[in-house]
Formats: C-alpha cells, sequence, structure tokens
C-alpha cells in the first residue's frame, strides 16, 4: 500500500486479494493499518449475494482474504471500522429488522472477530432502506442515508446523535447536499469541515459519482465531483471512505481504465483538500 506521495493518481487496492474478478464495494481500513473489511457482490466463497470480507496486513502485502463469520444468506454491505477501533459498522436486510436494509454494528474482539451483530434501533431504522453507517467525528454521531425519513428526495444523507443508550432523532444534514437525487455512502473529511459522498438519479443504478462538499456557514454545499480521472458523469464511482490509519488517503470504488481486477475494483487516492467551515455539525448536537 503505497502512501499519499507514492499516488501518482490512484492506484488498485490488493489486486487479487480485495479487488478480484468478483464486485467490490466500500472498503474500511482499521486505525492500526492491519486489518482491511470490505463488502463484495456474489464472491465465491461467501455466503451468497452481498458479503463483507476481510484481509490482514502481513508483509507489507493484504493476506488471507474471508468472509466474515457475520454473513448471512441474506445481504450485508457496506462495512465500515470506527475510528477507536471497537465497532464495525454495516447494513443487512436480514430477518428481524424493522423493514427493508438496516443498519448493524458488531463488537471488534481482541482475537480479530467479531461479536454478535447488534441493530442499532428505530432510532436510525425505518420501514425503508438505510445504507452507509459512518462514524462521525464529533462523539456520538453517526452519518448515514436513507429513504425513511423524508428529506429532500428519495435517499438523503442524515446524522443521528447517541442519546440514552442509542443512536436517534436523525436530522437530515444541513445546506444545500441532499436533492431530488439519491446521495448516500457519504463520510466526513476534515473533521466534519467538508464531506465525500456518492450521487446518483437512481440509487444502484449506473451512473453513479462521488462528489466532495464542504461546509459554508451552518449548511454543506451541493458538490462538486472529487478529481479522479475515473469519477466521470457516465461511470460508476461509489463508496468513498477515509483511511484511519492514513487519513491522507482515500479508498473508493469503481472501474478504472487499468489497473483492473474486475467487475468493481478498490482503488486508493488521496482525499480532497477542500477548505469549509466546523459549524455545519452544531445542529446534531
Amino acid at each position: 500500500m503505497a502512501g499519499a506521495s507514492g499516488l501518482s493518481e490512484y492506484g488498485i487496492e490488493g489486486m487479487g486479494v480485495v479487488s478480484t474478478p468478483a464486485a467490490e464495494g466500500h472498503a474500511s481500513v482499521s486505525a492500526d493499518g492491519r486489518r482491511i473489511v470490505w463488502g463484495t457482490i456474489d464472491r465465491e466463497g461467501g455466503a451468497g449475494g452481498m458479503d463483507l470480507w476481510q484481509a490482514t496486513l502481513r508483509d507489507g502485502r493484504w493476506q488471507d482474504p474471508a468472509p466474515l463469520a457475520l454473513n448471512t444468506d441474506a445481504n450485508e454491505f457496506d462495512p465500515m471500522l470506527s475510528p477507536d477501533g471497537r465497532w464495525l459498522y454495516f447494513y443487512s436486510n436480514r430477518d428481524g429488522g424493522f423493514g427493508g436494509d438496516d443498519l448493524y454494528r458488531a463488537e471488534v474482539m481482541a482475537d480479530g472477530g467479531f461479536g454478535p451483530a447488534e441493530n442499532l434501533g428505530d432510532g436510525v431504522n425505518s420501514a425503508g432502506d438505510e445504507w452507509a453507517p459512518m462514524p462521525g467525528p464529533h462523539a456520538g454521531q453517526l452519518l448515514f442515508a436513507s429513504d425513511g425519513h423524508g428529506g429532500g428526495g428519495r435517499h438523503d444523507l442524515f446524522v443521528a446523535s447517541w442519546r440514552d443508550g442509542r443512536f436517534a432523532d436523525p436530522l437530515p444534514l444541513p445546506g444545500a447536499v441532499n436533492t431530488a437525487a439519491d446521495e448516500f455512502d457519504a463520510a466526513w473529511i476534515g473533521d466534519g469541515a467538508a464531506l465525500v459522498f456518492a450521487r446518483s438519479r437512481e440509487a444502484n443504478a449506473a451512473p453513479v459519482r462521488v462528489f466532495v462538499s464542504r461546509c459554508e456557514g451552518d449548511g454543506y454545499t451541493v458538490g462538486e465531483p472529487l478529481s479522479l480521472s475515473f469519477n466521470t458523469a457516465e461511470a460508476v464511482t461509489f463508496a468513498p471512505a477515509p483511511d484511519w490509519h492514513k487519513p491522507g488517503e482515500l479508498l473508493v470504488s469503481g472501474v478504472a481504465r487499468a489497473p483492473r481486477a474486475g467487475k468493481l475494483d478498490i482503488y486508493r487516492t488521496v482525499t480532497p483538500r477542500t477548505e469549509g467551515d466546523g459549524g455545519c455539525l452544531d445542529p446534531a448536537r
């Protein structure tokens, strides 16, 4: 894994281990840099459909890819390790939820495994679909996408607060970032002064593009496309996620001309440097 100074523009992540002939998306690297967890679609060896996989760093390379025991015959996707290393967040449409795709988390164990999956409850989960849970830069906040809490259009971005032992009271991100299109796969950068996210005219359908929005006063801007050669208006690029071990680097999923391993691959690029204010998270505190 090259450092940011070694990235001419981008590099593929874990050729043949993380990025394979299957479709891979939404990867998360632990704060100690020793583990990567990512989502796959129909990768051989999983439980089927969308599954979560992980690999560990040995001799400077990702090795020993394996599906998580958390997987079911339903879908599990959008994994995100918390910056403090305590939790793995993800979504699933397994039985026992509140409808559609729900947000879950599992405790990260000392032996490298995970505890049982915990549904985050009806404080954030709705009868619709909730995706891409992202722990906030301030303690007790969770950023996610939902089409079940109202908002500007189909999927919008919301932030919930930790209250009375659960995340609850989700509020739309302030400003112009939520539109009549679908906004999802969001991550804060710069301590909340900016965020990266995916937008499409129809969720789960091409084209999908990654945008960068900055905080201006007390609201986020509508966003500008991330400067990345394959992040075009006709392509599929999504799931931007910070590397907690290398905060100057960003993981994204998409289809580059080269190098390429399969249907969708995971790439590493430089985190955009975007000036913004810090007041956009105040309404959610």
